[in-house]
């Protein structure tokens, strides 16, 4: 027997991202996925360095060679899309950011497929997932506030 499920994070250095409000975020304003190419985001993230067995190939976004459980990642689900969030720091243009669906796009950079379905949140909706109380006191967050 199972507990209960455990909610879901995405930490990316002083960010924390719910996955979980993402989802509900999702479910309560609807959008069409936008394909997401498989061989330049495994390219960033530096999946090709996974199973190298130089130490010092590493990569500065991804996950690390201890950090992605392959075997998992093979047996997840290609078809449920992939959630890239939205960052935009002191106002600099927004930039992408992969928070749910490493796993699908290892298995899919393996297996050779080309895109993946994903939902791109915008820089507001990517702020309401933040969680303040991980990221610090007000003012430290990867997103501005927006001006009342």
């Amino acid at each position: 027997m199972t507990g209960p499920r455990l909610p879901q994070w995405f930490r990316f250095g002083p960010w924390v991202f719910s996955i979980d409000a993402a989802r509900a975020l999702i479910a309560a304003s609807p959008r069409d996925t936008r394909p997401l190419d498989v061989p330049a985001w495994a390219a960033a993230y530096g999946l090709a360095h996974l199973d190298n067995p130089n130490p010092w190939a590493t990569s500065l976004i991804g996950p690390t060679s201890t950090a992605l459980n392959r075997t998992y990642a093979m047996t997840t689900d290609l078809s449920q899309p992939l959630i890239v969030a939205q960052i935009s720091v002191n106002g600099a243009p927004p930039g992408p950011l992969l928070i749910d669906g490493t796993h699908r796009l290892y298995r899919a950079w393996r297996e050779h497929a080309p895109r993946l379905p994903a939902y791109v949140l915008t820089v507001q909706e990517t702020r309401q997932i933040q969680d303040t109380v991980l990221l610090g006191p007000p003012g430290t967050s990867a997103v501005p506030p927006s001006n009342p």
